[in-house]
Parts: C-alpha cells; sequence; structure tokens
C-alpha cells in the first residue's frame, strides 16, 4: 500500500493547562501514536486552541479542560460552535463540577471526562466520539451532494425548457387556426415532450410525445427526440416518412433501453386536411359542436421509436372541418389517479371535452389541466401530464 492510500491518523487537541497531561497522553495512547491511528496535538487554554485549529483544520476532536487560565473551556465551546464544522468537544473537569459539565453539555459537548482522568474510559469516549464525527461527515457529504443534484436538476429544468416552445401560444398573428400547449413534469424535469411547427403558409404541424421514464435521462432523450423530428420535418416529409427518420437515428445509436411514443401531425389550414402519424402514442381526441367527441382514427397505429430500426410509419389523412378541434394528450391526464384510486380514464377526457365546445383552445388546455389536479385532490402527481390542442378558424 503506497503511502497515499494509507489511512490518515485521527487528529485529536487536548486542551489542558496541566503540565504533565501531554506526557500522560503520549504515553497511555504511545501504541496509537505508532500505529497512526491517532495523533495528538496539546494547547495549554482556549486561546492556544483556536490558534491551533486554525493552524491545523483537520483536527475532528478536542478534549478540553473547563477551568483554564486566559480563555476557559466553556467559552472555548462557543468559539468551536461559531466555526460550524463537524470537529466535536468533549469536555473535561473534575466530578464536583457537575453545573459546569451541564453547561458545556448544553453549548455542544458531545461527552464529558471526569477527573482524575480514567484512560480506559477516556479511549473509549475518544473512539465513541470519533464516530460520531464521521457520521457527521458523511451527513455533510450527503448533503453536499443532493445540493450538488440539485442544481445539476435545476440546470437540467432550463435546459430542457429551452428545448420545447418558448412562446405559448406560438403564433398569435395567425387567425386561420388557434394552438395552446402546456407540460406539467411529475418530477423536476420530465420526460414529456411537445413542439409546434410553422411549416410554410398553409400548413401547422403538431407534436407531442412521451418518453419511457422519468427524471434527467428522460429529459436528455427527449431533448435528443425532438431534435431529431424538428430537423426531419424541416424537410417537408409526411409525419410517417418523419417518425421513421427519428426511428432510424435513434436505433441506431442507443444502448439506454429508452423509448418514446409520438404523435405527429400537419394541419393544412386552407383545406382542412389533415395528415399524421401514431408512434405507439395514446389516440388524440376531435371534438366540435356538430360532430360531438371522437378519437382521431387509429388503424395505422405504429410501434414506439426507438426499439427497432425499420420500422414503417403509416401516414393517415382524415379532414377537419372549420371550428373543429383536435386535442392531444400524454397518458399523465387519463392515467391520474384519485385518492379512492380511480383513474381519470378515456371516458373522464370525453366528458370533459363534451363540455369544451366553443371554449377557446387556450382555456380547453388549463380547464383540462385543472381538471385533472382537482380529480386527482392532492394525491401526489405520478407522471408527467401534457395537453396540447389544435383548432381550424380559417
Amino acid at each position: 500500500m503506497t503511502a497515499s492510500a494509507q489511512v490518515k491518523p485521527h487528529q485529536i487537541l487536548v486542551v489542558d493547562d496541566e503540565p504533565d497531561i501531554e506526557l500522560l497522553v503520549r504515553q497511555r495512547f504511545r501504541r496509537q501514536i505508532r500505529d497512526k491511528e491517532f495523533e495528538f496535538h496539546f494547547s495549554r487554554n482556549g486561546e492556544e486552541a483556536l490558534d491551533t485549529l486554525v493552524a491545523k483544520p483537520h483536527i475532528d476532536l478536542v478534549l478540553s479542560d473547563i477551568n483554564m487560565p486566559v480563555m476557559d473551556g466553556l467559552t472555548l465551546l462557543g468559539k468551536l460552535h461559531e466555526l460550524g464544522d463537524t470537529r466535536r468537544a468533549v469536555i473535561v473537569s473534575a466530578y464536583g463540577d457537575m453545573p459546569n459539565i451541564r453547561t458545556a453539555m448544553n453549548r455542544g459537548a458531545i461527552d464529558f471526562l471526569t477527573k482524575p482522568i480514567d484512560f480506559d474510559d477516556m479511549e473509549i469516549t475518544i473512539r465513541k466520539s470519533l464516530g460520531h464525527v464521521l457520521q457527521l461527515k458523511e451527513s455533510l457529504q450527503t448533503q453536499q451532494r443532493l445540493v450538488a443534484i440539485q442544481q445539476e436538476l435545476g440546470l437540467a429544468t432550463r435546459i430542457q425548457q429551452s428545448m420545447l416552445p418558448g412562446k405559448v401560444p406560438p403564433f398569435p398573428e395567425r387567425t386561420d387556426f388557434e394552438l395552446h400547449a402546456r407540460m406539467v413534469p411529475a418530477k423536476e424535469v420530465g420526460g414529456d415532450l411537445f413542439d409546434f411547427l410553422l411549416l410554410d403558409d398553409e400548413h401547422v404541424g403538431i407534436v407531442l410525445g412521451d418518453v419511457s421514464g422519468k427524471g434527467v435521462p428522460a429529459a436528455l432523450f427527449m431533448a435528443v427526440s425532438i431534435t431529431l423530428l424538428r430537423s426531419n420535418a424541416r424537410q417537408h416529409l409526411t409525419p410517417g416518412e418523419c417518425l421513421q427518420h427519428v426511428n432510424e437515428a435513434i436505433t441506431g445509436h442507443k444502448s439506454s433501453g429508452m423509448f418514446v411514443t409520438l404523435f405527429y401531425g400537419i394541419l393544412n389550414t386552407r383545406t382542412g386536411e389533415f395528415r399524421y402519424a401514431n408512434a405507439g402514442h395514446n389516440p388524440p381526441y376531435l371534438f366540435s359542436p356538430e360532430r360531438g367527441v371522437r378519437e382521431l382514427p387509429n388503424e395505422k397505429h405504429g410501434m414506439v421509436v426507438g426499439v427497432l430500426p425499420g420500422i414503417v410509419y403509416q401516414t393517415s389523412t382524415i379532414q377537419i372541418e372549420r371550428g373543429e378541434a383536435i386535442l392531444v394528450f400524454s397518458d399523465g391526464v387519463t392515467e391520474a389517479v384519485n385518492p379512492q384510486d380511480d383513474f381519470f380514464n378515456e371516458a373522464g377526457l370525453e366528458a370533459f371535452l363534451a363540455g369544451q365546445n366553443g371554449v377557446p383552445i387556450h382555456d380547453v388546455v388549463m380547464n383540462l389541466h385543472s381538471k385533472v389536479e382537482a380529480f386527482a385532490a392532492g394525491r401526489p402527481q405520478a407522471d408527467d401530464i401534457t395537453v396540447l390542442g389544435l383548432r381550424r378558424l380559417g
């Protein structure tokens, strides 16, 4: 074992004005000192002890007498508390000095020894106190790691939000359609994704997906998926061709075991033609006063993206009439659970949409989020909840 790999001795500071205390300690613990288990330092009063602690910041444990000149042990305890680190103190005094010992314990001493010192008891106390210090250090390290994780999650959240549309509704100047979406992640960062694509003056694309898993890995996979879809959509491919290209790119370069369900549709705002492809996603709903609420035809439903190469995704076509809307959602909506373990489910969504005819699409999206939240009645959200609505006006 190299010197750098050896365990460093525990650093212990003994503070006592008795001239023979250093000799007694070194004699009693000579084996531990020789084996580099303990390393002792000595000061004659509290003021000297503070100087020693500044010079030797790795000292773990302070054994301090109460009655000393210049600065006594109780004052030293207060100074140690101000330092706010993991080192701890054991107080030493005569057995008859119990009032001061109790004061010391109230000021943060973790144990005490009485004079004349029983060195066997002293060793037990030192080992127990060092174990306490070790637990404090581990707790502090865990807390620091948690803070670092929270900072990373905050950064991941900002990155994820930057990948989603920054302006919602995205095209307020357009009067031939209305469009809105909202995502509420179950954790700091989520795996759902949505996007709007104004492909040309007559074609607007909508995307909604759900990555398997949650947290940072899902958010990273989401970022890759949405970037690939955007780049392929700009090539004016059909929705099915676009999903096929995304699938080939992901399956050719991944080993994470993750996948994403995706719905991609393109509306011709002039004619009302709506072309779409579905890769394992929940079928969206169409709703209007004239035609009621109905599920989007889903006979060409394809496999999720990211599992197998060579998948062909079919493009379907329907007609969306003026005033008719489409609602795309993630399964966080229908799988929301209330305190009685009931699911919101598709029936709940259909009943909600039946009452939203003529309601602005922004309000439909926001109302659905409120409806699901009220249904859950305080039960923690288990999955990301994402809703996207598009209504043809022109």
